[in-house]
């Protein structure tokens, strides 16, 4: 199911970019950081709140977040993506993201198949253009895609959980599919998904990050009721 998720993911980031300049053309805020608004008071500010959150779901969730599956538990999972995150701002000079190597895989399979990056005008900027005709691992979030997808491969292997297995229906295919395209597509519009642009954001002070977390949850209590439709349990 994932799998079809992925290709589509791809697919909708891509026409996202040629779609780039219709988007650019709405008005427009300027970025907010917490940091630059409010100085270190918006980070203490910013960190008491995800204090205040952790605490309330280690008070419900105790025993789900210290179970162990393998050798990871998502106490430890997420304490690992912190310092793992910063380590990337370290040294790659950025937070994680994710998505911009899934437009590129998308945008070069495209070319293969005839698609002409001059009728764009993002993939005719230099930088674009430039990742485009150079190979994927000279891309640096195309390498780290590649690393993610197999060290969660392998820690799926290694708490016995690897597996490939038959979608429920031709509906659950479907449901992946839309939803792949949907989530790939909104991805770009919003500088990354729930790494880049939620994960990476929220690190970065930025208050985007908290407002793609707010649209995200609305969003997912939509697709929880149709859920039903394409035949999966809730």
């Amino acid at each position: 199911m994932m799998l079809f998720t992925l290709l589509t993911f791809s697919t909708g980031s891509f026409l996202g970019s040629l779609s780039n300049g219709v988007w650019q053309q709405l008005p427009e805020i300027e970025p907010v950081s917490l940091l630059q608004l409010w100085g270190w008071f918006g980070v203490f500010a910013q960190l008491l709140l995800l204090a205040g959150l952790a605490f309330w779901l280690w008070s419900r969730h105790r025993g789900s977040l210290l179970a162990w599956e393998g050798f990871w538990s998502l106490a430890m999972g997420g304490i690992v993506l912190a310092l793992l995150n910063a380590l990337t701002v370290v040294l790659a000079g950025r937070p994680w993201g994710v998505t911009w190597g899934f437009t590129l895989w998308a945008a070069k399979i495209a070319a293969l198949l005839g698609w002409d990056p001059a009728t764009s005008g993002l993939w005719q900027q230099e930088r674009f253009a430039s990742a485009l005709q150079a190979s994927v691992f000279a891309d640096g979030t195309s390498v780290m895609n590649f690393g993610i997808v197999l060290g969660a491969a392998a820690a799926a292997a290694w708490a016995g959980k690897l597996s490939i297995r038959r979608p429920p229906s031709p509906r659950a295919v479907q449901a992946a599919l839309i939803g792949g395209l949907l989530m790939g597509y909104g991805a770009w519009l919003a500088f990354g998904c729930n790494v880049g642009a939620y994960f990476s954001g929220i690190a970065s002070t930025s208050l985007h990050g908290w407002l793609w977390i707010a649209f995200a949850l609305l969003g997912t209590a939509v697709g929880v009721r149709l859920r039903p439709w394409f035949s999966l349990a809730n």
